[in-house]
């Protein structure tokens, strides 16, 4: 038996301390672009992205439109694999497919529909318009379009069908299937329109949304291979790998993640090199999680393309207290990125570092980056977005998204934790099944924590993550520091409040 001397901490124990700011240090000037797959050091990785944001391999967080989104802010999205080869392969190809400043017709009503269903439709699906179709499915002869903009909850009866608000299809400005981004916005400004219906014959197939223009004005740094189509990756696991891999493969995913609590593992190495055996170098494969240098070591001299690193810390896992395994996040990734340089001394090659877990607040992130990790994965601080798969719901008048671990029992997912021959259950969970706070739109979820990072930076006299690693000081955080931290005053009241 062996126990390490060392106490096993949190990102939350340490506070980063400042360095000199020079006039050149200013967030604009901050490169958050980070690797995301081993390179020869000195050399520039194949496969990087403009924002260190990676979403969670999980069915409540990952959807095709979560993945868009992402992909347009520079960070990138998993496809999670709890589900059959088909389906995550069409997710995959959703992205691919996508055209920017095209959205996709995603929720449709019957013309009997209420009022109300088209609000709760809104509410879960995030869906600006919903499609009023023949059959109210989205394939079905378009009626019209109706959205919260068409009536008022204290004005127009919910029991109304969505008839007596809707447009009308003869009132919408349509344009064929092929129409450009430019002539489609430019249709949308001579005829003063908010949206425009994207037809084949009769049926809609996307909306283009005024909007969305100056949205996509601000994205300057887009995930994108080299057919300029937005870059997704996917998870895989150790039981269907032979036929997913190849399937994912040719629907272009551009990067694969084994997805387990627990990488270190013979199941991992071996997946590993039967994909080296079918693609050689041609295909990109990360595998985890680890908390320790012999872990990484392991997965490392397997080709790993990149680590993850964190077992236990996620906000909806257990596998801590249902095991008894894992490591604070700080011990974890200081201990990983120590093992990560000296295999970069020994070997000549960078093996990325994905953090994955433990990661409350946006100091976090940037705490963790200077310790080391060169991307965050994120579950809950996506799955908190419109643009996440799950359902928005109301309780005690505050809006919330549904949210659950991959090894909780709601997702059954028994290739993530077993290895059973004949598929049998998951005998326990390792995550559980809540709720989060609804945060509203990625996109300025992204913005906001992105200039949080960049201003951290600053304060710490860097303009690149590299640069930030290399400088980095911090301190462990005593029990005294905590009380401290925070504000304690009464918020003023408003002057009317007063009045």
């Amino acid at each position: 038996m062996e126990i390490l001397s060392e106490v096993s901490r949190t990102l939350g124990e340490y506070l980063l301390l400042p360095n000199e700011t020079t006039e050149k240090c200013v967030p604009e000037r901050v490169d958050l672009t980070t690797a995301l797959v081993r390179h020869r050091v000195g050399e520039t990785s194949s496969l990087r992205v403009a924002t260190p944001l990676l979403s969670a391999i999980m069915e409540a967080v990952s959807s095709p439109r979560l993945a868009i989104a992402l992909a347009q802010y520079g960070g990138l999205a998993f496809v999670h694999q709890n589900q059959p080869i088909e389906a995550q392969v069409e997710d995959v190809a959703a992205v691919k497919r996508h055209k920017a400043g095209f959205r996709p017709a995603s929720v449709a009503v019957k013309p009997t529909a209420t009022l109300d269903e088209v609000t709760r439709l809104v509410r879960e699906s995030g869906a600006e318009h919903v499609a009023v179709t023949e059959d109210g499915t989205v394939g079905g002869r378009l009626l019209g379009l109706i959205g919260p903009g068409d009536f008022h909850r204290d004005r127009h009866a919910g029991v109304d069908p969505v008839t007596t608000r809707m447009r009308g299809v003869e009132d919408v400005v349509t344009a064929p299937v092929g129409v450009s981004l430019g002539d489609a916005n430019a249709l949308l400004w001579d005829r003063r329109a908010d949206v425009l219906a994207v037809v084949d014959g009769d049926v809609l197939e996307s909306l283009v949304l005024r909007s969305d223009y100056d949205t996509h004005k601000r994205f300057r740094s887009e995930s994108i291979d080299g057919r300029k189509r937005l870059r997704v990756a996917a998870g895989i696991n150790t039981r269907d790998h032979r036929e997913r891999v190849p399937a994912l493969v040719g629907a272009g995913a551009d990067l694969l993640c084994i997805d387990s609590s627990d990488g270190y593992t013979v199941y991992q190495a071996r997946v590993l090199e039967d994909v080296r055996s079918a693609y050689g170098n041609g295909v990109y494969v990360g595998a985890g999680n680890v908390v320790d240098g012999r872990g990484f070591d392991y997965l490392a001299d397997a080709r790993a393309a990149f680590v993850k690193v964190g077992i236990g810390g996620g906000s909806i896992c257990t596998t801590r207290q249902q095991k008894g395994i894992g490591r604070g996040q700080a011990s974890a990734l200081l201990d990983v990125a120590r093992a990560r340089d000296a295999y970069a001394e020994r070997t000549g090659e960078y093996v990325p570092l994905v953090c994955d877990g433990g990661v409350l607040e946006d100091s976090h992130m940037a705490i963790a980056l200077a310790m080391g990790a060169d991307a965050i994965m994120l579950g809950r601080y996506f799955a908190r977005t419109t643009e996440s798969p799950t359902r928005r719901v109301r309780v005690g008048g505050q809006d919330y998204k549904e949210y659950w671990g991959e090894g909780s029992m709601r997702a059954r997912n028994t290739a993530r934790y077993e290895h059973h021959e004949d598929g049998e259950a998951v005998a326990f969970a390792e995550g559980v099944d809540g709720l989060v706070p609804y945060a509203g739109s990625l996109y300025d979820a992204v913005a906001m924590t992105s200039a949080k990072i960049r201003a951290t930076m600053v304060s710490c006299g860097s303009t690149s993550l590299a640069a930030f690693r290399e400088s980095a000081r911090m301190v462990v955080v005593s029990e005294q520091s905590f009380r401290q931290t925070g504000a304690e005053v009464m918020v003023r009241p408003s002057a009317d409040a007063i009045g």
